[in-house]
């Protein structure tokens, strides 16, 4: 998800601020997400042990800083040498919108760009220039708790009708289905991007540029589908009670301690729910189903917060040649295991988190759609989503009424 909450803040919204790697204020000046604190340090720590008189300034900020503050800095041209910038398109520090105000360096010219599959390239080009680099994918799907579903002795689904009859069965055992924190915000949008893959791009894997050519709408399309779908979910009693009165924490906490069996959610935060759960080894993850065909079940991998060099750094020979040390598969390898992300790609066997197994095959198998943010062309139509789909589980909108509203805010000029 780009945008203000996109890929960096689903991927835990944490803050830290902190120097390293010389004397303060020296060196190479570098602010990333806090999502990203994990690999983003191992990469500049690698690349100061293969270059000693390397030199870095590091600090960390929470999305909304990101947006507002970091936004500002670069328009003033006084932006850091590197920093975080989100996939896509939708938001004011989107790769998108800061290149075509001419505020990112071209990174076309580095031998890792070749690599990025045809699927992601538009999380990472503009006009068939690569301004970004990002080392994977996070993907979405149900974390799980396996005490819960072996207490109502019920197998992970593999198709829509099978997931019905999985909750159904958990409700009747006293547990919630599905633990749903849609107090906070980014939580909303969950589901329907594990439902849209398969109810709209399986079928149309074009959606996206119909969309931008304004041959497709939003209520025209699978998203009906998915979202009559997510209120099914509701209706059924599958959902905790008051999801919009539920926060993100709080769902995160029934999962772990088996209060609920499920949440939709993006493998980023698994940390979180791993935290939250007696052992780690309690939670497992699995593609969420949409369709009654399993062949026609794809999943959302969203490409995670990345580095960007500002087009003004007086230092951007120096941050350029760091991105290009990023690239190489050994460092993606490793900031993708430290972030609990798929890696971009791999020599070999990538080295992933044993809980996202049962995703490689859709990405393998480009059955992979990045989150639907990504294409969007403004920052309005993510917060509108947010918005109907609280108004939906409040029962103040229909399927209808809320597709209109997201269509009228995609033809809103960027």
């Amino acid at each position: 998800m780009g945008g203000a909450l996109g890929a960096g803040a689903l991927a835990a919204c944490g803050s830290t601020n902190s120097r390293g790697g010389g004397a303060s204020g020296g060196g190479l000046k570098v602010i990333g997400a806090g999502s990203q604190e994990a690999g983003l340090r191992k990469a500049l720590d690698e690349y100061k042990k293969k270059d000693s008189s390397f030199d870095f300034n590091l600090s960390f900020s929470p999305a909304d800083q990101l947006q507002t503050a970091l936004r500002a800095q670069l328009a003033a041209g006084n932006a850091p040498d590197l920093h975080a910038v989100y996939p896509g398109n939708g938001s004011a520090m989107s790769m998108v919108q800061l290149s075509k105000a001419n505020l990112l360096a071209d990174l076309s010219d580095q031998a890792w760009t070749q690599k990025i599959p045809a699927g992601f390239r538009g999380a990472y080009q503009q006009d068939g220039k690569t301004y970004i680099f990002s080392p994977g994918t996070s993907v979405l799907g149900a974390i799980y708790n396996k005490k819960a579903f072996a207490t109502a002795g019920v197998e992970v689904p593999t198709t829509w009708s099978e997931l019905l009859t999985v909750c159904e069965t958990l409700k009747k055992k006293g547990i919630v289905p599905l633990a749903l924190g849609a107090q906070t915000p980014w939580v909303t949008q969950l589901v329907n991007y594990a439902l849209v893959p398969g109810t709209v791009y399986a079928k149309q894997p074009d959606f996206d540029d119909k969309m931008i050519a304004g041959s497709a709408s939003f209520a025209d399309s699978g998203w009906a589908d998915a979202m009559g779908k997510y209120l099914e979910l509701q209706k059924r009693g599958f959902f905790n009670d008051n999801p919009n009165g539920t926060t993100y924490e709080q769902a995160t906490s029934m999962v772990g301690t088996g209060k609920a069996a499920m949440a939709v959610q993006v493998s980023a935060v698994l940390q979180a729910y791993r935290e939250a759960a007696p052992s780690p080894d309690d939670l497992g993850m699995f593609p969420f189903p949409a369709t009654d065909t399993v062949a026609d079940n794809w999943i959302p991998g969203g490409i995670v917060v990345g580095l960007a060099v500002s087009a003004k750094s007086k230092q951007a020979d120096q941050a350029r040649k760091f991105i290009e040390f990023c690239g190489q598969p050994d460092i993606v390898n490793a900031w993708s295991e430290a972030v609990a992300c798929v890696p971009l790609y791999s020599d070999g066997e990538p080295k992933v988190d044993p809980v996202l197994t049962p995703f490689l095959p859709y990405l393998s198998g480009n059955k992979a759609v990045p989150f639907m943010d990504q294409r969007w062309p403004n920052a309005e139509v993510q917060p509108t989503h947010f918005a109907v789909v609280q108004e939906l589980l409040g029962g103040r909108n229909t399927v209808a009424g809320a597709l209109k509203k997201m269509d009228e805010a995609y033809r809103k000029s960027a």
